[in-house]
């Protein structure tokens, strides 16, 4: 794992990019019966340096629930959740120095520069 970065906080708009972006991935990293194990966990810190943005497909056998895996997940690979969708978690982590997901600023000043002529 990188240096204690802190994780990233999205907005409303920040999330919808994402989540748009990774509608056509397939999920990368699976929990299954074993629950998040310190393998998952190494896994998806792998992932999310390669691809900053990673589906983590949730098996139904967990033993802890989805919101559970996606909080704990978030906080032990310093990502952002960006989405939960049925079994399916969605988190993203820029990388450190060549980050290739730019993210749509804060709505408030594009849409005041946009209405101008």
């Amino acid at each position: 794992m990188s240096p204690a970065a802190p994780p990233p906080e999205l907005d409303g708009r920040q999330r919808r990019h994402l989540r748009a972006l990774a509608h056509h991935q397939k999920a990368i990293v699976q929990i299954g019966a074993q629950g998040l194990t310190p393998g998952v966990v190494q896994a998806l810190d792998a992932a999310l340096a390669r691809h900053e943005l990673v589906k983590v497909r949730v098996a139904s056998e967990a033993p802890t629930t989805l919101a559970e895996l996606g909080a704990e997940l978030a906080v032990k690979t310093r990502s952002a959740l960006a989405q939960t969708l049925g079994r399916t978690l969605l988190l993203y982590r820029p990388h450190p120095k060549k980050p290739r997901i730019v993210l749509p600023r804060d709505g408030k000043a594009s849409d005041d520069e946009e209405d101008q002529p």
